[in-house]
């Protein structure tokens, strides 16, 4: 199975789900795509075992992902401080792979009903989601 993690800025939230990942899951191949360099090189940090920067490559590793991780934003055109292009939130949209979102009230999305939660607690229930989708129990 195939993970994809997306991010952009500074790629800090890519990078600690990249970690826990490897950590949790240390026989999941971890794809990592940022909307830029910089967010590119925390992911690899993180562990990624393959990288890429950009719109083309989030629309080629769309495709080829069975589950997308990243934050809410990767999905909302302009997002991320305009970093996410309509072609990237498209992507991710259309793409066939589970999509597990982390909904950071950031960048002017906010998702009503969600209470604020830490990084960790997000990122722990992120986790979770994905340990179901790895078992087949989505």
């Amino acid at each position: 199975m195939e993970v994809l993690v997306i991010d952009g800025q500074g790629g800090r939230i890519g990078q600690q789900l990249i970690r826990c990942i490897r950590e949790r899951f240390p026989e999941t191949a971890v794809i990592a795509v940022g909307t830029n360099s910089m967010a590119t090189a925390a992911m690899l940090k993180g562990g990624a075992q393959q990288a890429a920067t950009g719109e083309n490559a989030v629309a080629v590793a769309c495709r080829r992902a069975d589950v997308i991780l990243g934050p809410l934003g990767i999905v909302v055109a302009d997002a991320l401080l305009g970093e996410i292009s309509p072609a990237m939130a498209v992507a991710v949209g259309q793409a066939r792979a589970k999509k597990i979102l982390i909904p950071l009230n950031r960048c002017d999305s906010i998702v009503a009903g969600v209470e604020e939660r830490s990084v960790s607690a997000l990122l722990q229930s992120a986790l979770g989601e994905l340990e179901k989708a790895l078992d087949g129990r989505d």
